[in-house]
């Protein structure tokens, strides 16, 4: 059985619906996790919901807070094992009509922030030779979507980046791999009517909507000793509707 006990994790996006699975799946495997998040009262939440996680508020678009911000992760701690990074940002829009601050803040939250989280978490992970790194990625980086260039273009390059990273550090034991999920329920899809619901199911083969929990018990895998010889790997959790 899986084991994450002594082991420090920081879960970036923590209070979402993929990044409350995240959180719940490492704390029932015994991990010291640490949840971050935007808003203060959604992780308070967390913490009720979870008494033993440490939390800390962040905004990981402040690129010139990420070393500090890594440096009061590991202080907080006692160090950094596994990095998970979860949160992202999407400003949806039609090519022609999305305004370029709208692929610059996509671009630089989810691929900048992403890629500054992994530098300063790798610097940590080095005095140990020891280290796991998932990134959360999406089906749209593989497939492309309506509207979503920005968002889509942020998602392949996280791919493309984590591919990069892992050969540079896998002598030292750091591993850094992705998932990428497809259509996962949560509250957003709760509210999306039933007949666009159908049209979105009928696109994957298992016919379903995913669930976080698919997607923690495949980042718990790639977070594990059991993954200890796949790096620079992509997962896919989305019941079938794309394979790559």
């Amino acid at each position: 059985m899986i084991s994450f006990k002594n082991k420090k994790i920081l879960i970036t996006g923590a209070t979402g619906g993929i990044g409350k699975a995240l959180v719940k799946k490492f704390v029932s495997l015994d991990g010291n996790v640490l949840a971050t998040g935007t808003k203060t009262e959604k992780l308070d939440e967390l913490k009720k919901e979870f008494p033993n996680i440490n939390i800390l508020k962040f905004d990981i678009s402040d690129h010139s807070k990420i070393e500090e911000f890594i440096e009061n992760v590991s202080s907080q701690l006692t160090g950094l094992d596994i990095l998970i990074n979860n949160a992202g940002i999407n400003r949806d829009n039609l090519s022609l009509r999305m305004k370029e601050d709208e692929w610059k803040q996509v671009i630089d939250v989810n691929l900048g922030s992403t890629f500054l989280l992994c530098k300063y978490g790798i610097k940590k992970m080095l005095k140990n030779k020891y280290g796991r790194i998932v990134n959360i990625t999406s089906v749209v980086g593989h497939t492309g979507n309506l509207g979503q260039a920005n968002y889509a273009a942020s998602k392949s390059g996280i791919i493309g980046m984590s591919k990069s990273l892992a050969i540079e550090y896998a002598k030292k034991n750091i591993t850094v791999n992705c998932v990428s999920p497809g259509f996962i329920q949560s509250k957003m899809t709760d509210n999306i009517v039933e007949s666009i619901k159908a049209v979105l199911t009928s696109r994957i083969p298992m016919a379903k909507l995913g669930t976080g929990e698919d997607v923690s018990n495949t980042v718990a895998f790639l977070s594990s000793d059991a993954a200890s010889y796949i790096t620079g790997e992509t997962i896919h959790v989305n019941g079938g509707m794309y394979m790559g």
